[in-house]
């Protein structure tokens, strides 16, 4: 073989190669990892992978489109740091829900200190637990949510706990579970927390996540409120097969924000054990 019909047959393959290459990248799905992560990759608050794979509506909802049954709150976490909790009374936010712990290796270090700010300024208020179910099962991570922050007192001014299920930031989307497991993995979590603090956990997500992740094979209507993210004018269409929404996340922007789905007094109902208040 001649030097130059080498040559030419490396050639080609080189450009083969780089075709191939190029066409995988370009039908890969276009919510892939090439888009930055938060900054903080240890620490992912609620609803931060939703934005990033689903995107965030060019109208998102106004406060002028309130209506008198509904109370406003927000979530932090500590990507807040310090939180001016007077200034989000001034504004009309009357409870709030602070990340405690995420998988069972991270622990918000503002969590003591933005949990009893919301309280001083008289907010109701809960904890709630990003998971990441590829790294340990549903039951042990919900241990490490009550042990370090995330359970629920009688007192009347205490949330349940909530379950934030959402976008895998470090690779697969449903991190790497088909639908029975992956409902299996949240069936875990729920039991376990409702046997240690008498209430199930409230359950935060997406639509289009709980779709793609669970394959629409859970039922968990009848025991746990849903606290579904959808960052637009209205709520839409509800994970499967909730028939309504108990709270709604509906932007991240200064920071989350978030609408109780009835009165003040069904909220107050809701942090004193009172499931019917869900809806």
């Amino acid at each position: 073989m001649s030097t130059r019909t080498r040559a030419t047959r490396w050639a080609f393959r080189v450009t083969a190669v780089t075709v191939t290459v190029a066409l995988l990248a370009t039908t890969r799905a276009p919510a892939d990892a090439d888009i930055p992560l938060p900054k903080g990759s240890a620490d992912h608050f609620a609803g931060s992978q939703i934005a990033r794979y689903e995107g965030v509506d060019a109208t998102p909802r106004s406060p002028r489109a309130m209506t008198a049954d509904a109370v406003e709150g927000i979530d932090v976490s500590s990507h807040q740091g310090e939180v001016d909790w007077t200034a989000h009374w001034n504004d009309g936010k009357r409870f709030a829900y602070v990340k405690a712990s995420e998988g069972t290796g991270y622990l918000n270090p503002g969590f003591g200190a933005q949990y009893r700010g919301a309280a001083a300024v008289g907010m109701l208020r809960g904890a709630y637990h990003f998971a990441l179910p590829d790294r340990s099962d549903g039951a042990t991570q919900a241990a490490y949510f009550v042990d370090n922050g995330g359970g629920w007192s009688s007192d009347g001014r205490t949330l349940p706990g909530v379950l934030d299920i959402e976008y895998n930031p470090y690779g697969d989307v449903c991190y790497g579970m088909a639908g029975e497991a992956m409902v299996a993995w949240i069936r875990g979590f729920s039991d376990a927390y409702t046997a240690r603090t008498g209430r199930p956990p409230v359950i935060y997500t997406s639509t289009h996540w709980w779709a793609q992740c669970t394959g629409n094979l859970g039922d968990f209507s009848a025991t746990n409120p849903l606290w579904v993210a959808r960052y637009s004018e209205s709520v839409g269409e509800l994970p499967h097969p909730w028939p309504v929404h108990t709270i709604w996340q509906h932007t991240s922007t200064p920071l989350d924000q978030n609408t109780f789905n009835g009165t003040y007094e069904r909220l107050l109902a809701l942090s004193g054990g009172d499931v019917r208040a869900r809806r």
